[in-house]
């Protein structure tokens, strides 16, 4: 059984390293793109930090069906209240706080809550759990994108310096 402070804690790791990896990008462009046609690497950030916004705002507000011809409209509700971000530090910053305060408007939610059904943007029946897992394996993917941008500027991903600091600390102790 999968418990929702054990996806809401994931996803705080998950969003902490979205961030880093903004941070870790700040002495270059927002607007790099490493080809036409893709979004570039704030696109990326941005749209991680709306979607998540969004979507999480829709299940507190009690929206059962996303997929609806207005879903647009809709995340354009909650992407209004987000502020303007300037460089990669606010929106870095950005990402921390709008994800703090939505976890724990979320953690402070009925077991209910989080067994209610709803309709997902391909019309499949969910529960809430299962969506904010879904939101969770969404930023999963794009945080993945911003990690391969990093690569392609020679920067090394938060969580492989995680792994290899470790690596060298147990080979210290032995």
């Amino acid at each position: 059984m999968v418990r929702p402070d054990s996806v809401l804690n994931s996803w705080k790791s998950i969003r902490s390293d979205t961030a880093q990896a903004v941070e870790d990008f700040s002495a270059h462009e927002l607007d790099y793109r490493p080809v036409a046609d893709v979004m570039t690497f704030g696109e990326i950030a941005r749209h991680v930090l709306e979607a998540g916004h969004g979507t999480t705002g829709m299940l507190l507000d009690g929206v059962e069906n996303m997929a609806t011809p207005q879903l647009r409209e809709m995340f354009a509700k909650y992407s209004a209240q987000l502020p303007k971000t300037e460089g990669a530090g606010a929106l870095a910053r950005e990402l921390r706080s709008q994800l703090e305060t939505r976890l724990a408007v979320l953690a402070a939610q009925p077991a209910s809550f989080f067994s209610g059904e709803v309709i997902r943007f391909d019309g499949q029946k969910v529960t809430r759990l299962e969506m904010l897992q879904m939101i969770k394996e969404h930023e999963l993917a794009h945080r993945s994108q911003l990690f391969l941008y990093l690569r392609l500027k020679g920067i090394v991903p938060p969580t492989t310096r995680r792994r290899t600091a470790a690596a060298k600390a147990e080979q210290a102790g032995r």
